[in-house]
């Protein structure tokens, strides 16, 4: 299933209290001059580094950005997509005490702030020139992120698929930062930008399940005239995955998720705001880094 489009982004709820502000420094995308000339940098860094160091880098699970520098100014920016609440929020939900359906904080957007923190995307992972473009592509670009950010809401952690299969069947499509650059870099291309022939890698990560059987939305399964028996086994699959307080509570809730996921074969996923069932099959869930070729644009190029 692809990710789903809305008409517009609902307003965040004053329950949902990130612990790092989204896009502290986050500014107007500026309009550039037509004849500019605008280079776009790949960018990419272990997820958290600022908090873990380079940890998360070797299990290759990575951030992606994008980072623009203009000729005519010599400005440098950078631009991302990630959760508004942190990535736990966005993919597991809140049990609130007197309410029956799980409660999500869940949303993620596009920050475009200047300046690139070179010594940060360096460090441990990748600053490197892509491709060049004018002031008037980046302009059509950020009309485009303008709508893709209005339309393009939840963030969504996970790929389902069928198999470990590289022709495997994909029940669900990932929606997340590497996501948002692929979509722009694509973009781009369709605008006329030409891409140095590099390799580029991306992290998903993916459950592995048989074919999800639909369960209903929050109404059918949680509202009055709902399904209690199935209400109650999706909060009761919740529960392991709230925050915790402690490194015992973590691990005693660890090997819960373990038994239900691994050893019953169970996972509810919440997915365009509906709900659904896997049917979780071995090896359940991995972490690969694979490679997605820079896109080949629809248009005549723009010198490069």
């Amino acid at each position: 299933l692809p990710h789903r489009r809305f008409d517009y982004r609902p307003k965040t709820d004053p329950y949902c209290q990130a612990r790092y502000t989204f896009c502290p420094t986050g500014s107007a995308i500026p309009v550039m001059k037509e004849e500019d000339v605008i280079e776009v940098y790949r960018l990419q860094a272990p997820v958290w580094e600022f908090k873990y160091g380079d940890l998360l880098g070797h299990l290759k699970i990575m951030h992606d950005a994008v980072g623009f520098k203009s000729s005519l100014t010599g400005k440098n920016y950078t631009m991302e997509w990630y959760e508004l609440f942190q990535l736990g929020n966005c993919t597991f939900p809140h049990l609130r005490p007197g309410m029956d359906a799980p409660f999500w904080c869940n949303q993620g957007a596009a920050c475009f702030y200047e300046g690139i923190d070179d010594a940060h995307w360096k460090a441990n992972g990748t600053l490197v020139l892509v491709t060049t473009i004018s002031g008037t592509m980046f302009n059509e670009m950020a009309q485009w992120v303008k709508y893709d950010n209005e339309t393009g809401i939840y963030y969504e952690t996970w790929t389902v698929q069928a198999s470990p299969d590289k022709k495997s069947t994909v029940w669900f499509d990932s929606y997340e930062c590497s996501k948002f650059i692929l979509r722009t870099y694509q973009k781009l291309a369709d605008l006329g930008a030409v891409f140095k022939k590099i390799q580029t890698n991306y992290t998903s990560i993916i459950l592995f399940s048989g074919e999800p059987i639909y369960l209903g939305n929050e109404t059918s399964i949680f509202g009055p005239q709902g399904n209690k028996t199935l209400a109650a086994a999706i909060r009761d699959f919740y529960i392991p995955f709230k925050p915790h307080k402690s490194v015992r509570e973590f691990f005693v809730d660890l090997f819960k998720i373990i038994d239900r996921v691994i050893l019953n074969h169970q996972f509810y996923l919440f997915y365009n705001l509906e709900y659904w069932f896997l049917p979780m099959k071995a090896p359940y869930l991995k972490i690969i880094y694979e490679e997605i070729p820079l896109p080949v644009g629809s248009k005549a190029s723009f010198g490069v």
